[in-house]
């Protein structure tokens, strides 16, 4: 899903046709996987042109209960003020609604597009949504980059920042080029302390990474997927996809067990302190389906997957106990 990419140039704007041939030439343009869109080495969110996005059809969301400043006794703030979004290509929703580019709007965390249904307009409505939300994320962003956005994200002062980082550091072109994991944790941990020097009371929402093996099971029987996957969309995972001997497993499993790790990690690190919550899992175990994923790539969540995305940030955001 989810994403890694090294820096790429912006590459040619072209219409899609929605066409598995198509998905593929454009997807030759990406270095380490179509999980990442180029982005600026800066770690500022790249613009990007999105091919013919599908129109919207359905009423705004209700207006949510008022949002608290102020969170309650637990420490924890279930109706933050605004929402401001760090980390990678799935939050600025690439591949979502065009082939080779962001599509903010549809974003799980901060889009304004009401098919999804986004977790910032669940919380704070449309009207605040546009006023009070940020999507600081960039395509291709490994863990990393999160203390610069979280820095960025910190000046806003809002009342919760959502974190999704960590696929890009398993989806590198080897295995042996993945993120090792006591590095991974000191970014994560330096991230957190970075934002809360700035702002004290914003509260932040952790995602796990997404399983990567699973989405290599489900898309590796997709003849058009495949070929998209051959031009290096996370190589470490997806190289030969059909390829089911003892070497192809052991690496793998090698990566899968990498994010396993990455994700006890986020999780560690963030319920030391009561200001975070993390997602218990739950985006790990999700079982994305073909209609969840982008039909661009075959990897990416597609407009249904950025909305389950929303659900279960907004059923753990909202809930009176963190999950377990």
């Amino acid at each position: 899903m989810p994403l890694a990419a090294s820096a790429l140039r912006e590459p040619p704007r072209r219409r899609a046709t929605g066409r598995p041939a198509a998905a593929a030439l454009v997807c030759a343009a990406v270095i380490s996987g179509c999980v990442a869109s180029p982005g600026s080495s800066s770690g500022e969110p790249a613009p990007t042109t999105r091919a013919e996005a599908p129109q919207r059809t359905t009423a705004p969301s209700p207006a949510p209960p008022p949002p608290s400043a102020s969170p309650d006794p637990s420490g924890w703030n279930a109706r933050p003020d605004s929402v401001a979004a760090v980390g990678d290509s799935i939050t600025r929703a690439f591949d979502a609604c065009g082939a080779l580019a962001d599509c903010p709007e549809a974003s799980w965390a901060t889009g304004s597009d009401t098919r999804v249904n986004s977790l910032a307009l669940r919380l704070l409505g449309t009207a605040g949504a546009a006023e009070r939300s940020w999507n600081l994320a960039r395509s291709g962003a490994r863990v990393a980059d999160l203390p610069g956005q979280m820095a960025r994200a910190a000046e806003h002062r809002p009342g919760l920042v959502t974190v999704t980082a960590g696929a890009n550091d398993a989806c590198r072109p080897a295995p042996a080029l993945m993120t090792p994991v006591a590095d991974f944790r000191a970014s994560f941990a330096s991230a957190l302390a970075r934002l809360w020097e700035a702002s004290p009371s914003t509260r932040v929402y952790v995602t796990s990474v997404p399983d990567l093996k699973r989405l290599w099971a489900t898309g590796r029987d997709n003849a058009a997927g495949r070929r998209v996957w051959a031009l290096g969309v996370c190589a470490s995972m997806l190289t030969d996809p059909l390829d089911t001997g003892p070497a192809a497993e052991r690496r793998r499993s090698a990566v899968r067990e990498r994010v396993v790790a990455y994700n006890e990690v986020l999780k560690e690190v963030c319920v030391r302190d009561e200001r975070c919550r993390h997602d218990g899992g739950a985006v790990f175990d999700h079982p994305f389906g073909a209609a969840q994923l982008s039909p661009w790539d075959w990897f990416h969540p597609s407009l249904e997957g950025q909305a389950r995305l929303a659900d279960i940030a907004y059923r753990n955001v909202t809930a009176a106990r963190p999950p377990a």
